[in-house]
């Protein structure tokens, strides 16, 4: 077999649907063998069932929780006879709420879920990263660390601060041979994105269709992207081609990031 991992062991977090089983089967067609993890087993054991046999592994796991997490890491490690290679932290909960309205046990699932879950994750990663001589943390953030959105305090707050903590984790592991990137998508076609497309929709009395192109029609490529161009990028950071690449912040957020808000009132299609 050929490809970018062969030889290799990852493990992908939150990787039942949208992103992270795009990027687990990105990593299973590129050679490497792949543990999935997320909370509900059913969508873990239906992409795990497409995959050529002893190639992936779906496991059932919290991120939220340490034990889950280290039986989770653990596990991986198992299936690469003791080594890990990539880490891809994806899972993630789409909390929303100004700091006025929200419940305080949302703020913490939020907090449990997007960040402390990725420090808990790459915390029980590192230690076997190490030993097998080094290799790649990805973490998926978001457009939504980058820039504020109406009403998604949690969510916005969380994965700002997942981009520092992908930072200070690249500094603190790189002599080690262990490179810590992220990404920050923007909108995709997903389960997650399924739900603020539908409150789009349902507001302007419009379909999905409609809704979605509402959503990204300021940004520079007008349209949401499908959760495989996610998972290239992620591959890339993770990958031998992206050798010296570390602490960055990669969006793939079809320009989104980059608009001047203000000056959309310019556009006579605003």
């Amino acid at each position: 077999m050929t490809g970018a991992f062969v030889g290799k062991t990852a493990l992908v977090t939150g990787g039942g649907s949208g992103i992270g089983a795009a990027t687990a089967r990105r990593l299973v067609a590129e050679g490497a063998r792949v543990l999935v993890t997320g909370r509900r087993p059913e969508p873990l054991e239906r992409l795990v069932a497409d995959f050529p046999e002893g190639s992936a592994v779906a496991l059932s796991a919290d991120v939220s929780l340490q034990e889950g997490v280290e039986a989770a890491v653990a596990a991986a490690a198992e299936l690469g006879g003791g080594s890990l290679h990539v880490v891809v932290n994806n899972a993630g909960a789409g909390v929303g709420g100004t700091v006025e309205e929200l419940d305080l046990e949302e703020w913490r699932r939020a907090l449990d879920t997007n960040l402390t879950g990725a420090m808990l994750v790459m915390r029980a990663s590192i230690p076997h990263l190490r030993a097998s001589g080094g290799g790649a943390i990805v973490n998926v953030s978001s457009v939504a660390g980058l820039v504020a959105s109406p009403g998604l305090a949690p969510y916005n707050t969380t994965k700002a601060a997942l981009l520092m903590l992908t930072k200070q984790v690249a500094l603190d592991v790189g002599a080690d041979g262990i490179r810590v990137n992220a990404v920050c998508p923007g909108w995709v076609r997903s389960e997650m994105s399924d739900l603020p497309i539908g409150e789009i929709a349902a507001a302007r009395g419009v379909d999905d269709a409609t809704a979605r192109s509402l959503a990204s029609r300021h940004q520079a490529l007008a349209r949401i992207a499908e959760p495989g161009e996610i998972a290239a990028a992620i591959c890339f950071l993770a990958g031998d081609d992206a050798s010296f690449v570390t602490g960055a912040v990669l969006p793939v957020d079809g320009g989104a990031s980059s608009v001047d808000a203000a000056s959309l009132a310019f556009r006579p299609d605003a």
